[in-house]
């Protein structure tokens, strides 16, 4: 989870974010931002964030976006 936050907030510098940060209804990751959010998930974690998996619920918070690495990984 640290990293998943880490990851945001460098994409997005100044924003506070903690695991239950509402990114997307606050506007903090908007679509070129997600872009750019599951490019760096990717390599970080070794997953690929396909795109059955861009839907709204897998990065409404950053405990979403976990869940969505943790299923990744799993289905590995």
């Amino acid at each position: 989870m640290d990293k998943i936050i880490e990851i945001i907030t460098s994409l997005k510098p100044g924003v506070k974010v903690d695991a239950n940060s509402r990114l997307l209804d606050d506007k903090i990751i908007e679509s070129l931002s997600i872009m750019a959010l599951v490019s760096e998930l990717n390599d970080e974690f070794d997953v690929e964030i396909g795109p059955k998996d861009l839907v709204p619920e897998n990065f409404a918070t950053p405990a979403d976006i976990a869940a969505l690495i943790s299923r990744l990984e799993d289905e590995d």
